[in-house]
């Protein structure tokens, strides 16, 4: 099989589109493997979507090279080519040296080619500049091909291809033009994850143009030409699988306002001996089960419809009183607190709104607040259903959760922002909510003690 990576020379260079189409287009012929650098929900739903295999993500910060390799090789089992893309720009990471949490630290890892896609607006011989200036910056990462975005016109792309050419070495792939109907279509989808059953939202029809008209100016044969050829994948998953039938049932929030789930849980779970069963808390009554997982998704946008499911949210209240473990991670630790208050002009309101929510967590959430973007590191407790040791993960919100004091905490942070400073994983009982968004490959360990602490209270009840 062939593999290679597409990044950007910054964000909003055009990548996310340019990798949308490509892997539609080669999804064509090929069996196409996708990956994105990162901890991101968004575009991998979108890769899943037009490739119909799950897209992985991999991340130098939060995963272990090991970790990281695993992910990539046994994810590439059966494809004939693994499209990686990248985050931000190529060397954008966690730190302003060495290139943790980068597009070029998977690269490197995994001795993928890169190809650069450059917003090339308003530059012409710059923009060998530019490419030459990311080529020398680190000569171990393999830069092989670039894609102009914004290009305005036939002059304005020789010039600019010429540059790259003679001063680079590098074959220009393609030249898009600045096309409103493309940049309509990407901002219509925005940051609402893909879902399937959702045709009537339009999704399709926006990825289909994008596609058709990335793949005038494209064509992905070029692509092809600059990958590079992997010795193939060991046949063998991810986590070793349980050794016994599931003596576990987990329910998992799976719906429009829940959907921020990394590819890898259900497996890392099942390997702990989990069976999953998916839920609705929008439509449907709580599930008999020993434990609850309540991923991250946008509960503020489906706040009516979460209040109007009296059932599901009475029956997590009383599941919480009995004792059963339930994880709530952002999205989710929201719908566990007791109320969300909206601002007048968030998501349209036109007025201040409350919803009532689960109340399970005793206090409110109020957005927006502040954006959070950070990596996180924390060491978490004993007391906690998670389990003790270190972790690593990544916040994104606009909310603020605003608990009652005397709320215990059993995650301590070293970096990133929790729900009170550095203090995230609040807990009552066997319930934990947190802003932390946890890898399942990096925190598997903490997965499978859910699965144990569901294992025990189910044994006790």
């Amino acid at each position: 099989m062939k593999g290679v990576v597409i990044s950007g020379d910054r964000s909003g260079s055009g990548k996310t589109s340019v990798t949308l189409a490509l892997a539609a287009l080669l999804a064509r012929d090929l069996a196409v493997q996708t990956f994105k650098v990162g901890m991101d929900y968004i575009d991998p739903s979108y890769l899943s979507a037009v490739t119909g295999r799950p897209c992985r993500n991999l991340d130098g910060f939060v995963l272990s090279r090991a970790e990281n390799r695993a992910v990539f090789n046994s994810a590439n089992r059966g494809a004939d080519i693994a499209i990686v893309e990248g985050v931000r720009g190529l060397y954008e990471g966690a730190e302003a040296i060495g290139d943790a949490g980068s597009t070029a630290e998977i690269a490197k890892l995994l001795d993928l080619p890169v190809v650069l896609v450059v917003n090339a607006r308003s530059i012409t011989r710059s923009a060998a500049a530019l490419v030459r200036g990311f080529q020398t910056l680190d000569p171990a990462v393999a830069i092989a091909g670039v894609i102009l975005n914004n290009v305005s016109g036939p002059s304005h792309r020789a010039k600019a291809v010429t540059a790259i050419e003679h001063f680079c070495g590098l074959p220009v792939l393609g030249a898009v033009p600045p096309i409103e109907e493309m940049h309509l279509a990407m901002r219509h989808l925005g940051l609402v994850p893909y879902r399937e059953g959702t045709e009537e939202t339009g999704f399709r029809e926006r990825i289909e143009t994008v596609t058709r008209l990335i793949g005038e100016y494209v064509p992905p044969e070029g692509l092809l030409s600059v990958t590079r050829e992997l010795p193939a994948p060991a046949d063998r998953p991810l986590v070793a699988p349980h050794a016994e039938e599931p003596d576990v049932t987990i329910g998992l929030a799976h719906d429009e306002a829940f959907t921020f789930y990394y590819a890898d849980l259900e497996e890392v779970l099942g390997s702990a001996g989990a069976e999953v069963v998916r839920f609705s808390p929008c439509h449907d009554s709580l599930p008999d089960a020993d434990g609850y997982i309540l991923g991250g998704g946008y509960p503020e946008m489906h706040a009516a419809a979460l209040e109007a499911n009296a059932p599901c949210r009475e029956g997590l209240r009383e599941a919480a009183a009995d004792g059963a473990p339930i994880y709530g991670e952002c999205g989710g630790l929201i719908y566990l607190t007791d109320r969300v208050r909206l601002a007048a002009g968030w998501q349209g309101a036109e007025r201040e709104e409350t919803h009532e929510l689960a109340g399970v967590l005793p206090g409110e959430t109020r957005m927006p607040a502040r954006r959070v973007v950070t990596y996180v590191e924390g060491m978490s407790e004993p007391a906690s259903p998670m389990g003790a040791g270190a972790f690593r993960g990544h916040a994104f919100h606009y909310s603020e959760v605003a608990l009652e004091p005397g709320t215990r905490y059993v995650y301590t942070l070293s970096r990133g922002k929790g729900i009170d400073g550095m203090r995230d994983g609040a807990v009552v009982k066997n319930v934990l909510g947190a802003y932390c968004h946890l890898h399942p490959v990096a925190s598997r360990r903490m997965f499978a003690a859910f699965v144990d602490c569901c294992r025990t209270v189910a044994a006790e009840a």
